[in-house]
């Protein structure tokens, strides 16, 4: 017997690994920067190069990238920054990987301490955790129908199931400008510089993936003038784009991964030739997987009493949309500073960045349990050097609702910030406020048995001859009409002429007369 068969595409991940790479390095700092003196603020930042895949193993190439921001040594006190890059080559143990697959990698700087040996050479410690998953995609063959069913009964039924429609790796570019106020002076050279992306929002459409967010940018830079003391811009600069995928439509499901890999910031001229201008350059990497909710005709079984048919299946995992939900979580608190010697006069910019610590499935949701990492710039009142910073992890717990969710369903969850204010409340201590978006999509996963081929075989003479011809039968719970007809050697029809019924329903302990059609 032939079958008639439905594709379906699935991804599934095929290998996982986490690996951490641990520094710890002297680094000098350059001739052509001043010493230094305090350091104010740092930040690190990864750079993935390359990615080599060989056979079970991946090689990850790039860099852990490092910035400081400080006050010079000496007399005459000023605030320098310096830039520093340390090697990464680590390898990644991934069980099954040919050099056909594709691997989705992630990473985050766990730990990052500067410490200041002398004034010219800085200790600096940090952990990266690498996560790498090899995902694979699996074509499962759906059988529907059989291509000459003559007077072989079918048994099917109607599924639902979330089909992969798009999977694409693929880059937006973000351009944007910025001018200096003009109560501000011209830029002579960047001191520090922070760039977000905050407030995504992405949907599909017709033949593209749309995404919309805010660049959140923050400079400190000084003037040509040495005695101006160094001057800051903020701004939240809306941006839109789009990435082309032919076959995505309106109706499909986005899971976008959106990882920032390059950010620049470079002095131009405005229209007077002054250098007022900042151009910034961002390029975001997007992870694009689209998913299509769809109903399917599943072929169960199959029978006649002409012959006997055996179907060969086996059992495959199949997914459905539970949920998605996209969920807010407010986080607000107090940071007292006291480090500095200083009243605080002015918060200059905060940074922020989650970090989810664990997630896991609870009653009708998913708790999400993490930390908002901030770091807080700010002024005191010291005409010298005023510039001072402040780092805090508040943490958060989040119940992303999902009712239905089970430990056997799987989840993806993505996480970004969209708002982040402080504020001073008094002259040491900072009101934190933030906006976290909590994005989850379950997915229900169930083991359904597939039928790969169907044989024929000569049916036992002898046993259908010692089966009675007529039987009365009560209905056990369970039972359809189907199963009781391809177990006493009839057809559902006969069963319903007989017996005077309008349709298949039954009811446990209903009395059927049963006439076998095989003599």
């Amino acid at each position: 017997m032939e079958l008639i068969k439905n594709h379906l595409r699935q991804l599934s991940v095929k290998s996982e690994a986490v690996s951490q790479v641990t520094f710890d390095e002297d680094w000098n700092v350059p001739d052509v920067k001043p010493d230094v003196g305090r350091m104010i603020q740092k930040k690190g930042e990864v750079e993935v190069a390359e990615v080599q895949m060989g056979e079970g193993r991946a090689r990850v190439l790039g860099r852990l990238c490092f910035s400081l921001l400080y006050v010079s040594e000496g007399e005459e006190k000023r605030v320098c920054s310096l830039e520093g890059k340390l090697p990464i080559d680590e390898n990644l143990n991934l069980e099954g990987l040919s050099g056909g697959d594709k691997i989705c990698l992630k990473w985050e700087i766990e730990d990052l301490s500067i410490h200041l040996i002398h004034s010219r050479k800085l200790n600096v410690k940090a952990i990266v955790t690498f996560q790498a998953a090899v995902e694979e995609l699996r074509d499962v063959e759906i059988p529907a129908d059989l291509k000459e069913p003559g007077e072989i009964s079918m048994k099917k039924k109607e599924i639902r199931v979330l089909e992969l429609g798009v999977h694409k790796k693929d880059t937006l570019r973000v351009k944007k400008e910025m001018a200096v106020a003009s109560n501000k002076p011209d830029i002579h050279e960047i001191l520090w510089k922070d760039m977000e992306i905050r407030g995504l929002d992405i949907r599909s459409g017709e033949g593209k993936v749309e995404i919309r967010g805010e660049l959140f940018l923050f400079v400190l830079y000084a003037g040509a003038d040495p005695e101006t003391p160094p001057q800051w811009l903020e701004q939240a600069i809306p941006f839109s784009g789009e990435a082309e995928c032919g076959d995505c439509t309106s109706d499909m499901i986005p899971n976008v991964e959106v990882t920032m890999v390059q950010n620049t910031m470079e002095i131009a001229p405005d229209a007077d030739g002054e250098e007022r201008m900042l151009q910034m350059d961002v390029v975001l990497e997007l992870d694009l997987k689209l998913y299509r909710e769809t109903s399917m005709t599943l072929l169960q079984d199959v029978y006649t009493p002409k012959m006997k048919t055996v179907p060969v299946s086996q059992p495959e995992e199949l997914e459905s949309l539970l949920v998605k939900n996209y969920s807010k979580c407010r986080i607000s608190d107090k940071l007292k500073v006291e480090e500095s010697p200083h009243k605080i006069l002015q918060i200059c910019h905060g940074e922020g960045k989650i970090k989810v610590d664990e997630a896991r499935v609870v009653e009708n949701g998913i708790l999400a349990e993490g930390v908002l990492e901030l770091r807080i710039l700010y002024i005191i009142s010291d005409d010298e050097m005023p510039f001072y910073a402040a780092e805090t992890a508040v943490p958060f717990s989040h119940v992303v609702e999902a009712p239905g969710i089970t430990r056997d369903c799987r989840y993806h969850l993505r996480t970004d910030l969209e708002q982040l204010s402080t504020t001073m409340i008094d002259s040491n201590e900072i009101e934190i406020k933030a906006v976290v978006n909590l994005n989850a999509v379950v997915l229900k996963c169930r083991q359904e048995e597939i039928i790969r081929e169907i044989r024929e075989e000569e049916l036992d003479m002898e046993e259908l001859q010692n089966m009675p011809g007529i039987v009365r039968y009560l209905v056990q719970p369970g039972d359809t009409l189907w199963d009781i007809a391809k177990q006493f050697y009839t057809t559902s029809e006969e069963i319903r002429q007989l017996n005077h019924l309008t349709s298949d329903e039954i009811n446990p302990m209903d009395s059927l007369l049963l006439v076998k059609k095989v003599e």
